[in-house]
């Protein structure tokens, strides 16, 4: 099990980044409506430009090593939820089966409906990023983004795509969906980067 250890001794106001408020619910916000997808049509897929070079089931998704994370997560709106526990797939093990080239320094994420974000490839290596499919030991619910969704906990929440389908792979960094419309391009919760300019 992974545990991401925000201060395991802190109270609990040491672990809410600035800015931030304590909610014991999880609050369903989405860019457009809830995708409903069948795991048996679920794949991802990993483009180097326009060129597939890898392509995964979600039988093939469960053979890989699974993954416990307990961990924190700060959305962009000001909640913050504390010591969620998810399980899913590491890139790091992913990536382990699908040589990545060095040159290649981003990655934008594709999901279901079309939203995309972008983040550093350092930031979904070396167990900081998931493809995670469950929550509280329950298949992940398609309003929070089931059956596949990206999980990068240490940034704001939307970093954390739902419906996630695939992964181009980028030599420089472009903005996704929320990031054209002024969202930080990289959103450290601890330095509020909300905004551009934060």
């Amino acid at each position: 099990m992974i545990n991401e250890g925000f201060g395991q001794n802190k109270s609990k106001n040491e672990k809410i980044p600035p800015g931030q408020y304590l909610e014991k619910s999880f609050p369903i916000l989405s860019a457009g409506p809830t995708v409903h997808i069948n795991k048996e049509s679920w794949d991802f897929t990993i483009f180097e430009n326009d060129t597939i070079i890898s392509k995964i089931s979600w039988e093939e998704l469960n053979d890989f090593p699974k993954k416990e994370i307990n961990t924190d997560i700060h959305c962009v709106t000001k909640w913050s939820k504390l010591e969620t526990n998810w399980e899913g797939v590491s890139f790091k093990d992913i990536f382990e089966s699908v040589p990545i080239k060095k040159k290649y320094k981003y990655i934008m994420a594709y999901s279901e409906g079309g939203y995309t974000t972008n983040v550093p490839m350092n930031d979904i290596l070396d167990d900081k990023g998931f493809l995670a499919f469950k929550y509280d030991k329950k298949d992940i619910t398609p309003e929070h983004g089931g059956p596949v969704r990206l999980f990068i906990p240490h940034l704001y929440f939307w970093k954390s795509a739902k419906w996630i389908r695939g992964i181009k792979l980028l030599e420089n960094d472009e903005p996704g969906f929320w990031e054209k419309y002024g969202y930080h391009m990289y959103g450290d919760p601890w330095k509020e980067q909300r905004y551009q300019g934060d």
